[in-house]
């Protein structure tokens, strides 16, 4: 069975920048393979595309320039936040709130966004909330291990169920 839209792939693949011999930024293993329902939205694009008509047993090797990855740093993601904002309680959590922490937040709209701490002034926090890998070519090379039908219920939830999936 082929890589194809809604077909529940497992695959391992080892993450690096710029090309094969590149900083190794994330390593999936066959003792914990990368399970996604494919075709439906959840990862990249160019990802998709590359991995689009392989069969078990097909390796794998490419590049994503920034462009096709998570794009080029965007100083319109940096911003400014009031201090108090991150208040709990009327006090701030000082290990919570440090230079380069992650933190979870939430837009105006309460969608999910990561950003991570830049610099922490009297009353305000500068924020970064462009992907880590924004700005950088990404290389994976990797292998397909497994690809299924996906269930009609993967289908309407649109991600995987089970196994290295997702479980209710």
């Amino acid at each position: 069975m082929k890589v194809s839209k809604n077909k529940v792939v497992t695959l391992t693949y080892a993450l690096r920048l710029n090309d094969e011999k590149g900083e190794l930024i994330q390593e999936v293993p066959a003792e914990r393979p990368f399970v996604h329902l494919f075709g439906v939205g959840n990862l990249l694009p160019a990802f998709e595309k590359n991995l689009d008509s392989l069969e078990p047993g097909d390796t794998f090797g490419f590049y994503l320039s920034s462009d096709d990855a998570y794009g080029k740093q965007s100083d319109e993601a940096i911003i400014e936040l009031e201090k108090e904002i991150f208040e709990i309680d009327g006090k701030i959590d000082e290990e919570m709130l440090a230079v380069g922490k992650m933190l979870s937040m939430q837009d105006q709209n309460g969608n999910p966004l990561e950003g991570r701490v830049l610099a922490i002034k009297e009353k305000k926090v500068i924020m970064d909330f462009n992907h880590p890998l924004a700005g950088e070519n990404l290389y994976f090379l990797g292998k397909i291990i497994d690809v299924r039908d996906a269930s009609k219920e993967e289908m309407d939830h649109r991600h995987v169920h089970g196994d290295g999936g997702h479980h209710h």
